[in-house]
């Protein structure tokens, strides 16, 4: 018997599936992911506002710092593929806005922050259009707003 989905198997067949992370429940609503390519180890609580510690990032926390993760390091990639002007430097200052009934990420608001240089017209454009297309952008539900402010 094959309990394999076929979204699944079909993707199979196109690239190699492996796993990217093992989660631990280790009590008291907190986690250890352990990222499996590096080794790299993250953990999470529960924020104070849902009967948790708040000691660590809550997983809608890192929902929304990948976001801000995810623009960012996709303009690097464009200036790189495009040999334009760096974007070494930039800051993403994020803020998580929760909604109730149902709980959830209502809002995440973006302000990017770019190293004193002679961007052109051009250049904005290019990183603006990279940071609201990228892939964790594209992969959040249309209903959670996105907030972007770039500041050059």
């Amino acid at each position: 018997m094959n309990l394999v989905p076929n979204a699944l198997l079909s993707l199979k067949s196109k690239t190699d599936v492996m796993i990217t992370s093992k989660v631990t429940y280790l009590g008291e609503l907190r986690t250890e992911a352990t990222h499996l390519q590096s080794n790299t180890t993250v953990y999470t609580d529960a924020p104070k506002d849902n009967h948790g510690k708040g000691e660590m990032f809550s997983p809608t926390d890192l929902v929304a710092t990948a976001l801000g993760s995810c623009m960012i390091s996709i303009m690097g990639i464009v200036a790189m593929k495009e040999g334009i002007n760096t974007v070494d430097g930039t800051v993403a200052e994020v803020t998580k806005i929760m909604y109730s009934e149902p709980r959830r990420i209502g809002e995440i608001h973006i302000k990017i922050t770019f190293p004193k240089k002679d961007y052109t017209d051009k250049e904005k454009k290019i990183y603006e259009h990279a940071a609201q297309t990228c892939p964790v952008a594209k992969s959040l539900h249309p209903d959670l707003k996105q907030v972007i402010e770039f500041i050059w």
